[in-house]
Parts: C-alpha cells; sequence; structure tokens
C-alpha cells in the first residue's frame, strides 16, 4: 500500500502565506496578485506503508497576474472557495484565469499537486518495491 501526502503554500514578496483566516486577509492576498508575482512551494512525499520507506520531492511554480478588479476579489471572497486554498490563490478559477499573464512552472503545480512530480515518485516507490521483491512487476 502506498500512501501519498502532500501540500503546499504560496510565497508572495517573500511572505508564506496558508489559507486566508479573515476576509480582510482573503482580499489582501488575492488583490496583491495583481501587483506581483506568486509562487507556490508544494512537497509530495509517497510511504510505501509495507516497507516504510518514503521518496519525496517539492515544487514550486510561479504565476503573474494582470491587476486583479475588485469587483473579482469580491465575487472570490464571496463564493467562499478562496478561504481553501493556500493563499487564497485560485488560478483554475475562471474569474481569474483570464488575468494570468505568465506562468513558470505547470498550472496542476499552481493548484496543488503537480502530476509530474507525482508520477515519477509513484513509479520510484514501486521500482523501489520491485527491486526488494516487495511489489507488483510492471
Amino acid at each position: 500500500t502506498l500512501l501519498v501526502t502532500a501540500d503546499q503554500v504560496v510565497v508572495h514578496q517573500g511572505d508564506v502565506r496558508e489559507k486566508p483566516e479573515s476576509e480582510a486577509e482573503a482580499r489582501a492576498f488575492i488583490a496583491s496578485y495583481g501587483e506581483s508575482p506568486a509562487r507556490t512551494v508544494g512537497a509530495i512525499v509517497v510511504t510505501d506503508l509495507d516497507t516504510g520507506r518514503r521518496v519525496a520531492s517539492g515544487d514550486s511554480s510561479e504565476v503573474h497576474f494582470s491587476p486583479i478588479p475588485p469587483e473579482v476579489v469580491d465575487f472570490l471572497i464571496s463564493e467562499g472557495e478562496c478561504f481553501h486554498c493556500a493563499g487564497g490563490l485560485m488560478v483554475e478559477h475562471p474569474k481569474i484565469y483570464p488575468l494570468v499573464t505568465k506562468l513558470d512552472g505547470s498550472l496542476d503545480s499552481i493548484m496543488g499537486l503537480s502530476k509530474q512530480v507525482m508520477g515519477r515518485l509513484l513509479l520510484e516507490a514501486i521500482v523501489n518495491r520491485q527491486k526488494e521483491g516487495t511489489g507488483p512487476h510492471i
């Protein structure tokens, strides 16, 4: 059995941002992304529960936005989903995505889980199991 754990933060102008704790904080976070880029920093760990062996990797991407209009900020806050995202960052949202001007990295990485990194770690964990004679053959 393989267990996948992951987490992500947003870094903006050197400040580490978790989920916003208030409407004021969410408003400030979201509006600031239209002023300077946001970087997501994530980590993924795959643990083989049978052997205890772990493989891990970090991932980082950066997104640039044009200025985010106050009515978009208001909409996101009233909708409430931004309170469940690191830094209140919801790049995939239909109101935000058209404001993306540049993406350094991948969209799935910005959204919280890089498919490329995840696939590489799962493959590495499976290969490790095969080398130890405890896993399925591919």
